[in-house]
């Protein structure tokens, strides 16, 4: 009887194994396919911006419904990096093709001067920022904290007008300064970002600094802002590609085309189309051109951005 009852418990433990595995290899399938399809609905849009900016102009609503393009072309790519004489485009038989070019350089040069300079600064005053936050202790620390945290409930687009009359006022339209001053400085996210991880740093090794006769700012300097090396990158990251993206704001300040970032020259060739539809074949080429120095810093840092999201400090 004891050996015909544990055959049986070794029965149902093996049946109950067999089914754990079953299903297990049914929810990595049901999750693999899940995972495929977020990843289809995100590329695919990227894949599509693509796809007809290879196509001619004339024959981008012919084709509309196929996946790959019919004689693929960088004839829209030469055109909006300047490479074709716009004067030849007149006249060709088409309603919906811009003789305009986007003066690529230049406003190349524009978008990371701007993007540059707007991560340059929210880097280093919010780590100066966060990092006092974090060490020092001063009256209403906290409260101080709390309150500056609130800026996070205030939408942006409500400070629009406040710093567009103060620009004015300053006599910086139209140029990079006037462009650059409202997200030069720190913002409430990027203050409590980077003061997370200050708190998490060991306090061992500052205070061994001290000791040696390093300063509060030499300390932050060569001992802490060092070991958060990887969460400072994710957030110039984030910054540069936020300031890349921007376009309400350049457009307001710097429509001159001195100043003119990549965003709005995209819009200001779209209106170029001497009449009917937008030229969506240049527009497309254009967009393409924009997003490819976004992409290279996700190819080429977007691995340290990954650890330092599982960055817990030194213990």
């Amino acid at each position: 009887m004891a050996a015909i009852s544990q055959e049986r418990t070794q029965g149902s433990a093996q049946t109950g194994l067999q089914g754990y595995v079953s299903n297990l290899h049914w929810a990595n399938i049901l999750l693999s396919l899940i995972m495929l399809m977020l990843i289809f609905v995100t590329l695919f849009p990227f894949y599509w911006v693509v796809r007809t900016a290879l196509v001619e102009p004339n024959a981008i609503f012919a084709h509309a419904s196929d996946l790959l393009p019919n004689d693929p072309t960088m004839f829209n790519f030469q055109r909006v990096l300047g490479l074709i004489d716009p004067t030849t485009l007149v006249g060709q038989n088409s309603s919906n093709i811009s003789s305009g070019t986007l003066n690529f350089w230049i406003y190349l040069r524009n978008s990371f001067i701007v993007s540059g300079l707007v991560t340059f600064g929210q880097t280093l005053f919010s780590s100066t920022a966060a990092y006092a936050f974090a060490r020092f202790k001063f009256p209403f620390r906290e409260k101080i904290f709390f309150f500056y945290l609130t800026g996070l409930m205030v939408p942006g687009i409500v400070l629009f007008i406040p710093n567009y009359v103060l620009i004015n006022q300053l006599g910086w339209i139209g140029t990079f300064q006037g462009v650059v001053a409202p997200g030069l400085l720190m913002t409430p996210f990027a203050v409590f970002f980077m003061r997370q991880f200050f708190l998490s740093l060991n306090k061992d090794l500052e205070e061994a600094a001290q000791l040696d006769g390093a300063t509060a700012f030499g300390v932050f300097w060569r001992v802490a802002l060092p070991l958060i090396s990887g969460p400072l990158l994710t957030l110039g990251l984030l910054t540069f590609i936020g300031s890349w993206n921007e376009y309400l704001w350049p457009f307001l300040v710097g429509r001159n085309e001195e100043v003119r970032v990549l965003t709005v020259a995209l819009n200001v060739f779209r209106a170029q189309t001497p009449q009917g539809a937008p030229d969506w074949a240049g527009l497309m080429a254009g967009t393409v051109v924009a997003i490819v120095p976004t992409i290279l810093l996700f190819i080429f840092f977007g691995r340290r951005v990954v650890d330092s999201i599982q960055f817990s400090g030194f213990k």
